[in-house]
């Protein structure tokens, strides 16, 4: 079983006992933490898809503790001009462990209702057709 979820604005694929780093949390080292905008969940090939979130399901996690990134190096110059500049950053983040996904109130869907429904909220535009030109008789 996984979930995609929207942790801090980014989306990540996630399974029970997976270890994450997401961008910093507020929450301090050893507290539990529950997301609700989970976006797809999939159950041994049951796929319930959210629009655009799954009512009634969640994903708990487990804030292990915060760190820095690696740091990232920015490097401009510009030839022949004698302009170098050199910056540098690191990312604040933070490592959760996934304790479980619930999906409780979930709706299961099958691959002929996502058709139905993707097709029910994008009708088609219709088209009309030229007239057809009338053929006039033409006699010598």
């Amino acid at each position: 079983m996984y979930a995609i979820v929207e942790i801090a604005g980014q989306q990540f694929k996630v399974s029970k006992d997976l270890k994450v780093y997401v961008n910093r949390l507020a929450s301090e080292e050893g507290s539990k933490i529950s997301f609700d905008k989970v976006l797809l969940l999939d159950d041994n090939g049951n796929v319930t898809l959210g629009a655009p979130a799954i009512e009634g399901a969640s994903v708990e996690a487990k804030v292990l503790q915060h760190l820095k990134g690696d740091k990232v190096i920015i490097f401009k110059k510009k030839r022949r001009k004698g302009y170098k500049k050199r910056n540098g950053h690191r990312q604040y983040l933070t490592q959760i462990v996934i304790e479980g996904i619930t999906a409780t109130g979930a709706k299961k869907a099958t691959k002929k209702a996502a058709a139905e429904a993707s097709t029910e909220e994008a009708p088609a535009p219709k088209v009309k057709k030229a007239p057809k030109a009338k053929k006039e008789d033409t006699q010598e």
